[in-house]
Parts: C-alpha cells; structure tokens; sequence
C-alpha cells in the first residue's frame, strides 16, 4: 500500500486523489466518445460528467461523515482529509444522481437515455477508484491469514478494495455489452445499480469497517437491498414492455 506517491516541493501526491483524478478523465473521456457515437453533444456529456464527479465527492464525503459522525464530533479537522479517505459512495450516487437529473433537464437531454450512457463510465470510474482506497487502506477488509499486509493496519487482510474494483470492471464490461446492443430507456441504468447493490451486499461480509447496525447487516447493506428491490422492480416493468412490444 503507497498513502504517499510523491512529494513535490512542498505538495504531496496522495495515491487516493490521483486515482480519483485518473478515474475521471478516463470515464470522462470514454463517456464523451461514447456520446459523439451515440449523436450527442459531447461537451455537454463531459459538462456532465464534471458536475456529477464534484457532487459525487460532496455526496460521499457528507454521506461517510454522518456515518462516522461520533469520530468526527472528536476530530473536527478529519473533515477536511480526503487524502485519508473516507468516502461512502451511496452518498455520490444521491447527490450525483440529483445533480444529473437537474443538468439534463436544464439542457433538454432526455433523461433515461442519458443516464444510460453514463452508467458503464460511472462503474469503470468506481473501479479504478477501489484502486486508490487499497493504495489508501481504507475501505479495508476483515483480518485474514489468506490477505494482503497493510501497513496502515498493521496485519494481514482480505483486500476487498480490489475484489471491488475487479467486479466494478466486470460490470463496466457488461454495460457495456449491453450498451452497444438494443435496448430500451432505463435498461442500463437499472442494470448497473442492480448489480451494484448485489456486488457491495455481498462485499460488505468481508469488510471491516462498517458496524453491524441490524441482523449482523452494516447500513450500506441495508442500502443495497433497498435499491436492489427497486433496480429488480424497474427492470421487470421494462422486461414486460420488451415483451408486449414484439
């Protein structure tokens, strides 16, 4: 693990924030691509993007601090640490989501077919944003003699920030499958928060940096059931308008 990249001068590098950055010129990039195929206006994709991305860590950082809101009463200053991470990203898709809804009407794109294309580039952004927490050691997983050794914890653990970014990626590609082949408003985007809940359910079991707040389940599980019902409802509405429609 490398908290650290480099020192420039006085600045330092942190490895969270660069990939954080990196995630989003790459998603941002591939998104806009994607839009100039699909006849969009590009500029207005990346536009988008950049508003989602800024309120996304607004979100997560909020979202992550109400969470841990005793430790933060404590350490008012850890507030303003990102490069110690501590994001939680239920709290990115709120926020982002609001923010997105809010920029596409304003610029008269239609919603649904929007959010499609931005699903896959916000899971391949997620992906290599895992990438950062393990350089990070946060979002770190429960001790393990089978793990990684994190020097920030001091033992051996299970490296659920890269069993995260390695499903992120699978998703992206099946996205993105799927993207590229015909579907109907809403498919991609109920698709990916669909297997997003279901990937971070399950993740959670490994993880170690969440309580237990009901029946042995942390909150971002009780989260991804709520949006796993929803994701599962919309996706059979659309399946039935599929099929009424042949």
């Amino acid at each position: 693990m490398l908290p650290e990249i480099c020192h420039i001068g006085n600045f330092t590098v942190y490895s969270y924030g660069l990939m954080l950055v990196v995630a989003f010129f790459v998603s941002t990039h591939l998104a806009s691509c994607q839009a100039e195929k699909m006849h969009i206006d590009p500029n207005k994709i990346f536009n988008l993007c950049f508003y989602v991305f800024i309120s996304g860590i607004i979100g997560s950082r909020v979202f992550y601090i109400v969470s841990n809101l005793p430790f933060y009463i404590k350490h008012p200053l850890e507030i303003i640490m990102l490069q110690h991470g501590g994001m939680a990203i239920f709290g990115g898709i709120i926020f982002g989501s609001i923010c997105a809804c809010i920029y596409i009407l304003r610029n008269k794109l239609q919603l649904l077919p929007t959010l499609d294309l931005l699903a896959p580039f916000i899971a391949l952004g997620q992906a290599i944003g895992r990438i950062g927490c393990f350089l990070n050691g946060c979002c770190y997983g429960k001790p393990s003699a089978f793990g990684i050794y994190s020097p920030v914890a001091g033992e051996v653990l299970i490296p659920t920030q890269l069993y995260s970014s390695f499903l992120m990626f699978l998703i992206f590609f099946v996205l993105r499958f799927m993207q590229d082949r015909k579907h109907l408003p809403g498919q991609i985007l109920y698709s990916y928060l669909f297997l997003y809940s279901v990937k971070r359910f399950f993740i959670e079991f490994f993880r170690n940096d969440s309580p237990r707040i009901f029946q042995g389940l942390t909150l971002f599980q009780l989260l991804s059931l709520a949006i796993f019902f929803f994701s599962l409802t919309m996706l059979v509405r659309i399946f039935y308008v599929k099929k009424e429609a042949k």
